[in-house]
């Protein structure tokens, strides 16, 4: 689902161990970047303050331009370092967790997924932020509510990721309808005319397995049916009528053959297969997959024949929420002596011009609303445009230090009940005691 771990943030599986268990997890190593891309992680001498920025790898190439681009316009004063660590989520969060847990972490900036602000925040992990986050109201709304925990700004948004509705615009038009749908039944009706005049196997695939992908994809369902898991007040709400149309209905895809039997062990990338291969009609999943599109080698379909919208939901005229995913700057707190160094750093990482470079040489979604408008960024990553609406409506996952847990009651409720093994009524009783029992630590 990531940023890090390839453009989407739910394609790495957040850990699953207790996320304020303090132990002794050891230390990894990571190779060591910035200036001319290979230096110690030791300050230098002669009044130069080095700051240590600590994310994993970014193919693109565009975040080492802009770290080369800082050191040569802060030379003498400022010197970053971009230490890069591993590209599979959960191993980056342990090491950066078990780091900060012992005292000594040897970074100073995070490059921090969505979903880790509240845990590390409640540790007193992080610096806050607030009184320097001035010009918040420029990025996207959801990005920056990612960042929030009681009151407080702990980051800054960096660059961003949501569910995608993707569809197969030609086999619309060649069925004779003009556009996607705006609710489920809608997509019934096409996919039963698609599926009886063109002949295509699916009609809708998306994420069912038991994993992150499967907690973001569940809430979704639940969201665009009116409901909520747990509400901005940090309450309980799950077992609700609202919430109960939202998983039957996805569960009816599943049993109703709209989507394959396997689905509930449908991660983000065996979704994506059967729609590249074009062996489906509808899928839901993160912006990465429109950058397959264009190689003849990962995708039997071509971009000319994809289109992308915001998610049906239940009832008409119903607001439609993808979630959230993506990445934000966060400050050790242990670098708090090296905060102004550390700030300028940021404002330059998360400034338009910056955001721009990201979108341009490394397809990263920009979380400044005003490049929405840019239209070399449009043109050269189409999804940006494409993926608007969706992107305008991202919803963060409940923002609790106890996320980890949250992830894994529903990861594993939500692939029980799509799965068919526990009925509707069931699991959200069971979800709405073991989430309020896990919320109740952080009262």
């Amino acid at each position: 689902m990531s940023g890090v771990r390839g453009r989407g943030a739910g394609r790495g599986r957040y850990s699953r161990r207790e996320f304020l268990r303090l132990g002794g997890a050891g230390l990894a190593g990571a190779a060591m970047l910035g200036g001319g891309l290979a230096c110690s992680g030791e300050a230098e001498g002669g009044g130069v303050t080095e700051i240590v920025f600590t994310f994993g790898p970014d193919d693109g190439g565009g975040l080492a331009t802009l770290v080369e681009q800082f050191n040569r316009e802060h030379e003498g004063e400022i010197r970053a370092v971009w230490r890069q660590t591993a590209a599979a989520s959960d191993e980056y969060f342990d090491q950066v967790r078990s780091e900060l847990q012992s005292g000594n972490a040897a970074f100073d900036v995070i490059g921090g997924d969505v979903i880790w602000t509240a845990g590390l925040a409640a540790n007193g992990w992080l610096v806050d932020l607030s009184d320097r986050f001035a010009d918040r109201g420029a990025f996207l709304d959801g990005q920056v509510r990612s960042v929030e925990y009681e009151g407080a700004l702990y980051g800054v948004p960096w660059f961003t990721d949501a569910g995608m509705f993707y569809y197969r615009s030609d086999l619309l038009e060649e069925a004779g309808f003009s556009g996607p749908p705006a609710t489920w039944d809608e997509l019934r009706e096409m996919v039963r005319k698609v599926r009886t005049d063109l002949g295509t196997r699916y009609g809708y695939v998306f994420q069912g397995a038991a994993d992150e992908s499967g907690v973001v994809d569940g809430l979704e369902h639940i969201w665009n049916a009116g409901g909520d898991a747990i509400d901005p007040e940090n309450r309980v709400v799950i077992d609700s009528p609202r919430a109960r149309a939202g998983l039957d209905l996805r569960r009816s895809l599943v049993a109703d053959g709209l989507a394959p039997r396997a689905s509930g062990d449908y991660t983000t990338q065996e979704s994506q297969a059967v729609f590249t291969r074009g062996d489906v009609l509808f899928m839901r999943n993160w912006p990465f997959v429109y950058g397959l599109l264009s190689d003849p080698e990962t995708s039997q379909v071509e971009p000319a024949q994809v289109g992308v919208s915001t998610l049906p939901t239940v009832d008409a005229g119903g607001e439609s929420f993808s979630g959230l995913g993506g990445w934000n700057f966060l400050v050790n707190a242990t670098s708090e002596e090296k905060i102004e160094e550390a700030w300028t750093f940021i404002e330059f990482m998360t400034a338009p011009e910056q955001q721009r470079t990201l979108a341009l040489q490394s397809s990263r979604l920009p979380t400044r609303q005003a490049l929405y408008g840019d239209e070399e960024i449009l043109d050269a990553v189409p999804i940006a445009r494409l993926g608007q609406g969706a992107l305008e409506n991202a919803r963060p996952r409940p923002v609790n230090p106890y996320y980890s847990d949250i992830s894994l009651a529903l990861a594993d409720g939500f692939n029980d009940h799509l799965k068919g093994n526990v009925p509707t009524e069931e699991t959200l009783a069971t979800l709405q005691e073991r989430l309020e029992n896990i919320v109740e630590q952080t009262s």
